[in-house]
Formats: structure tokens, C-alpha cells, sequence
């Protein structure tokens, strides 16, 4: 899907998911009908995965063939991952977690960190909301499992709230902003670029950001079935790494990086500038810390019945690949 996703951000309509027409390869090794290896790799609608990854000069030089889809957010990127058509992924904080209490075969194989402030709870400019506790009782949109799906549930609890206090719409991005524009919901619940875009089109008024409330992780995700086929296990690793320097070349780059990601979307210059400052990332290992964080997160879904059962987290995580994070960050501002 290389097209260069002209409407990625028009908020229109996305049809369903993509990742069964892209299908398997020809080979039970995981090449193609020519013998090439091929990498499925699910890319998130205002993400620009692909965009990043070409800005920063790493998609030269494949061994392998890559073969794009295009996803509305975290979730369906694990969905494909678990139906064995999608081989690599980047998902927020809170995917994983459903995932993984729906036992899916995923595996976090890589970690990375960014800033909070564009993870937010939106309301209309002219909204009566003023603080957190203003929710109890209203009508808020988020796309359900996604990272503000526990941003959401965070700020309703540290504020002395249920989430049974809030009546929750489950909108992908789009369909939420419509709704929130349109007076059909009281508040909205996302991430970057969506924020940035609804303040500076929509004259929406953050209620609530992700300080204090949420951690910026983020994972590379991949499945059991990938890791245990040699050949795309390579090409895992090697696209790993170089998603892992593409990520420390936007966050040097910044400004360079918005005006591509603003081009290749069609993105305002204005949205995409205040998107990338407010949510510049570096990589991570995966350490005990991140697994204990991650378990906290889903402890605190388990604890409202929004997963059904507790969820040993750790049993989806995967070090082998912790060398690639550290090797990524000496090559920031070159």
C-alpha cells in the first residue's frame, strides 16, 4: 500500500480490515511464489509507520519484501496479528492487554517511550466540562482496548470516579470526532495526531492529558507463529531495528519529520508540527519495569470487568531482541 495514503487523515470512512486481502505467502517458509521472504507489516491510520520508516532512509536496502496494511488503530492491528496475516505491528499501551486476556498469539518484541501530552480527553471549545469530575454522566467516545481506553479509565478513577460513571461509546477515530463535533458525544478519548487535529480544525479544548495518569509506552508486536518461522524471524529482526532508528530520526528530526508526515497526508503543517512535539519517542528495553507497568494496566482493567479475567502479562513478552534498542539511540541526530 504505498499510495502514500492520501486521505490518512481525512476522517472519512476506513473500510474494513485489510490485512486478509494482503493473505499468506505461497511458501510455508514464508517467501513468496519468486522465493523472496516477505514480511507482513500493519501500519495504523495517522501513524504513517511506512511514511517514517522511508523519511529516515530505512527502507533501503531490503533483503525482503514488504507487504503494507493499513489498520484504524492498535486493536486490529493484534487482530490481524492473530489471525496469522499481519507479522509485525506497533501498538500503544492498552492493546496488548486485550489481547492478550482474549489469548491471542502475540509476542512485544521491542519498547519505546514518548511523551504525554498528546494523549487527551477533548471536548467541544464551548463545552461546560471544566474538569475530570465534570464526566460523571456523560457520553464519552474511545476506541475500545486502545491506548485511551485506559487513559480514560486512569483519569475517571484518580478522580474519584467509576467507569460505570461515564457511558462509553466504542468510535473509531473517525467516527468519534464527527460525533464529538456533532454533539453526539460529551468528550473524546485519543492520541496523537487526533488531538492536535480536533484543537486546531475543531476548536476542541483538552479536559484532561495523559500527565499523571498514563505512561507513554509503546510495542513492537509480532506473533508465536513469526518468531518460530526462520525466515521471516530474520526479517523481523531486521525490520525491528530499523523501525527502532527510524523512531530516533523523527525525534531528532522533528521538524523535518512534520513537514514529510504533513505532505504525505495531508495533514495540516500546524497539525502535524504540534502532533510530532507532543509525542517525540525514543526506544526502550524491555525490563522488568516495563512488564510491571504493563501489569498494572491490566490489573486495572480486570478490576472494573473490562477484561474477563486477570491477565499474566508476562508470558507475552520476548527479550531477544533488547540489543537492538540500545544500538538505535547512538545514531540520534545524525
Amino acid at each position: 500500500m504505498n499510495g502514500r495514503r492520501s486521505t490518512a487523515l481525512a476522517l472519512g470512512a476506513l473500510g474494513a480490515l485489510v490485512a486478509a486481502a494482503m493473505g499468506g505467502c505461497s511458501s510455508g517458509d514464508g517467501s513468496d511464489e519468486n522465493g523472496q521472504v516477505v514480511l507482513r507489516v500493519g501500519d495504523q491510520k495517522g501513524a504513517s509507520l511506512q511514511d517514517m520508516l522511508a523519511a529516515a532512509g530505512q527502507l533501503d536496502g531490503l533483503t525482503y519484501k514488504v507487504k503494507w496494511s493499513l489498520f484504524t488503530s492498535g486493536p486490529p492491528i493484534l487482530e490481524g496479528i492473530n489471525a496469522g496475516s499481519v507479522d509485525f505491528g506497533v501498538v500503544g499501551n492498552t492493546p496488548p492487554v486485550f489481547a492478550a486476556a482474549s489469548g491471542a498469539r502475540i509476542v512485544l518484541v521491542g519498547a519505546t517511550t514518548s511523551r504525554l501530552t498528546g494523549q487527551a480527553i477533548l471536548v467541544p471549545k464551548d463545552s461546560p466540562l471544566r474538569t475530570p469530575a465534570d464526566l460523571k454522566g456523560k457520553k464519552v467516545a474511545v476506541a475500545k482496548g486502545s491506548s485511551a481506553n485506559y487513559h480514560l479509565l486512569s483519569v475517571l478513577t484518580k478522580n474519584g470516579l467509576k467507569f460505570g460513571d461515564v457511558q462509553p461509546q466504542y468510535l473509531q477515530p473517525a467516527d468519534a470526532l464527527t460525533a464529538l463535533t456533532g454533539g453526539r458525544v460529551d468528550a473524546w478519548a485519543t492520541w496523537e495526531p487526533y488531538t492536535a487535529q480536533a484543537e486546531l480544525q475543531n476548536g476542541a479544548r483538552i479536559l484532561a492529558d495523559g500527565t499523571g495518569y498514563t505512561n507513554g509506552y509503546g510495542f513492537e508486536v509480532t506473533s508465536k507463529d513469526t518468531l518460530k518461522n526462520k525466515a521471516r524471524s530474520a526479517a523481523l529482526k531486521d525490520f525491528l531495528s530499523r523501525y527502532q532508528r527510524a523512531v530516533q530520526w523523527s525525534s531528532t528530526h522533528p521538524d523535518q519529520w512534520a513537514a514529510i508526515w504533513a505532505k504525505q497526508t495531508r495533514l495540516p503543517g500546524p497539525v502535524a508540527q504540534r502532533a510530532v512535539r507532543r509525542r517525540l519517542t525514543t526506544t526502550i528495553a524491555i525490563d522488568d519495569s516495563v512488564i510491571a507497568e504493563e501489569q498494572r494496566i491490566a490489573d486495572s482493567f480486570a478490576a472494573v470487568g473490562l477484561v474477563p479475567h486477570k491477565v499474566a502479562i508476562a508470558g507475552f513478552f520476548d527479550r531477544r531482541f533488547n540489543d537492538l534498542a540500545a544500538t538505535a539511540r547512538p545514531q540520534q541526530g545524525t
